[in-house]
């Protein structure tokens, strides 16, 4: 998903960039260094905020509700994180 993402970023935006990348066949590698490292990244900040605001499975046991909207809320944060420092660069 990460790599697919910066892939359409490069092509309309860093044209010469993704051209270069794609003529010396090193377009595949490049986009897989970019989709490990966003992954890694995200699960990073997921877990880190996670802990920040005490999500845990008593919480989920507790208040699924509660649980599923904070969850979902850092899931979104993380994206919005990976794609400002990773994907759109």
């Amino acid at each position: 998903v990460w790599g697919m993402r910066h892939k359409r970023y490069l092509k309309s935006h860093h044209r010469v960039f993704y051209y270069n990348l794609l003529t010396s066949c090193k377009l595949d590698d490049y986009l897989a260094d970019v989709d490990e490292s966003a992954k890694i990244l995200f699960e990073q900040i997921v877990k880190s905020l996670a802990e920040q605001e005490q999500i845990t499975e008593k919480l989920k046991v507790e208040n699924m509700m509660l649980w599923v909207q904070m969850t979902n809320n850092i899931h979104n944060r993380a994206i919005e994180i990976v794609n400002e420092q990773v994907i759109y660069i």
